[in-house]
């Protein structure tokens, strides 16, 4: 009984956090880079009200998988492509976890890739989270999302065990393996506190057969966090 309370608390963070940075970040003509995951949808739900109230016009978002463009559309935002918009003005994302200089782990909705490619092609990155997100080193909380392809799978989990993760095949409601909206695999990887993300990012992002991870280093500009006090913002 006590677990539910929590819950509902951590989701108006989430939302709080998420609506103070469409407030405060977008503004009319922008092309906005939509994330993925719960916190997310909540910016996405926020931008459509502001759009239909009037109080911003001529948004275009980018969506960072299908079921955050599913979203999109249901509620009314245009949604377009980096391929129409390679550069973006600001995209507004989740994390799984943030350490005190704004590296972050994500992919825990399981759009890492995309997530990173859209992050990447923007001008400014603004992370919306709680406060139970923070931590004092990446991998305390959470583990590392490894995308794979297919093809040689179990060689990639044992070059991942070999760096020192414990190594899960992330499934899906069913059981199954999960999918990418890419077709790929997702591993989920516990490191353990990592003291130095650089260097393993590093020999993640150069082996064959790994596709992205969730290492997300020196891309978030913006923090915004929510929690019993309110909503901070921070800046890198």
């Amino acid at each position: 009984m006590s677990q539910q309370p929590d819950r509902e608390a951590t989701a108006r963070h989430k939302q709080a956090a998420a609506e103070w940075a469409v407030e405060g970040f977008v503004q009319p003509g922008m092309v906005v880079g939509l994330g993925t995951g719960s916190t997310a949808a909540f910016a996405v739900q926020r931008l459509a009200t502001l759009l239909a109230q009037g109080r911003l016009r001529d948004v275009v978002g980018v969506p960072t998988s299908r079921a955050t463009e599913a979203l999109a559309r249901s509620l009314g935002v245009p949604v377009s492509t980096l391929e129409a918009h390679p550069v973006l003005d600001v995209t507004i994302d989740g994390a799984d976890e943030v350490a005190p200089d704004l590296s972050l782990i994500k992919g825990g909705g399981g759009a890492l890739l995309r997530e990173k490619i859209v992050a990447q092609a923007s001008e400014r990155v603004v992370i919306v989270v709680d406060a139970g997100k923070l931590s004092p080193v990446l991998g305390t909380r959470w583990p590392v999302p490894v995308e794979v392809l297919s093809f040689g799978w179990r060689s990639q989990a044992r070059f991942l065990e070999a760096l020192g993760a414990r190594v899960t095949v992330r499934a899906d409601a069913q059981g199954e393996p999960f999918r990418t909206d890419q077709g790929n695999l997702v591993f989920d990887c516990a490191f353990g506190p990592i003291g130095a993300p650089a260097p393993l990012a590093v020999r993640l992002g150069a082996r064959a057969g790994i596709v992205g991870h969730g290492l997300f280093l020196d891309l978030a500009t913006d923090l915004v966090v929510a929690g019993p006090q309110g909503v901070e913002h921070r800046a890198r």
